[in-house]
């Protein structure tokens, strides 16, 4: 059966997002729908909820989904999470959750210990302030990757026993891999292939020694996603190499596809981009194929599937 339309491959997409905007949470970054490396996004301000998502991925043969924290607004970190538990118990999905919280506030430990306390809560995505541009610096900011304040508060996520999104664009890996070698204990991923926004040459030598040195790391893992570029179409022509690159550095046992869907709907449809998942890596043996699309992510997410009927 040809890869393009091969519907047995077991898929876990390690990397989603749900969102009710008639509900009572409140999603401030979908308020401009004008987005610095989406362009135009305003067609995301509608909710998005698992009915929309199965049928966006009905060619394909998903059996478990994770979902990462949609950047709510931040003082209801907590009932985000609650939201997401009760879909969870009424639709089957998501499978696990990564919510969000900051390490680095007063009650940090509290919240922390609060989502740990969640049966679905696998990890934290805590975002560190970035730069707006490779030219550009925050060094010394609060809340930037050189905060001392910031990179002692992660290791309360190793403490409670969860991991670690780590989401920065291709200019801060280098730095970014520091402060993971400060934590060898925390079990991190990088999000989004580390952005690598400019296919430049200049910037993807950036990107590139970056990836290496997150790679460097045995306890750092890669989600391949978030492959958009402004002013271009999702193609293997754009975006292949960086996929095959992506796997090379960090190898096929630390490395999980993801949709970041709805998001990543704005450049192609969910059954496009994971046909272009299972173009590119058609070529490896199923094994390595069966850990890029379902294997590591239910390892690195502890998810447990139900046993067949």
């Amino acid at each position: 059966m040809p890869v393009e339309t091969d519907k047995d491959l077991p898929i876990v997409d390690a990397h989603h997002h749900l969102w009710n905007l008639e509900g009572a949470l409140r999603y401030p970054w979908l308020a401009s729908g004008e987005h610095l490396w989406l362009g135009d996004y305003s067609r995301l301000r509608r909710s998005y909820l698992p009915a929309e998502y199965r049928r966006d991925t009905a060619l394909h043969t998903v059996i478990a989904t994770v979902h990462i924290e949609a950047e709510a607004d931040r003082s209801q970190q907590l009932a985000e999470t609650e939201w997401l538990t009760r879909i969870a118990a009424e639709t089957g999905m998501p499978n696990a959750i990564v919510a969000h919280a900051w390490v680095d506030t007063p009650d940090a430990e509290e919240i922390i210990a609060a989502q740990a306390a969640n049966p679905l809560v696998r990890g934290i995505r805590t975002k560190p302030v970035i730069a707006s541009g490779p030219g550009e610096s925050v060094r010394g900011e609060k809340r930037s990757l050189q905060d001392p304040a910031w990179r002692k508060g992660l290791g309360l996520l190793a403490k409670y026993g969860l991991s670690w999104d780590l989401r920065v664009p291709w200019y801060h890996l280098e730095e970014a891999a520091e402060v993971c070698r400060e934590h060898p204990g925390l079990r991190i991923v990088l999000n989004h292939t580390g952005y690598p926004l400019d296919r430049s040459k200049e910037q993807l030598a950036v990107w590139r020694r970056g990836m290496e040195a997150l790679a460097s790391c045995p306890h750092v893992w890669c989600k391949i996603s978030g492959l958009t570029v402004k002013g271009q179409p999702w193609t293997l022509q754009v975006n292949g190499a960086v996929i095959r690159e992506t796997i090379g550095m960090f190898g096929v046992d630390r490395c999980m596809f993801a949709s970041n869907y709805p998001v990543d709907g704005v450049k192609a449809s969910w059954n496009w981009i994971y046909t272009q998942f299972k173009d590119v890596t058609a070529g490896l043996p199923p094994e390595d194929q069966c850990k890029l699309f379902a294997d590591n992510a239910l390892a690195f997410y502890r998810i447990t599937l139900p046993p067949k009927a």
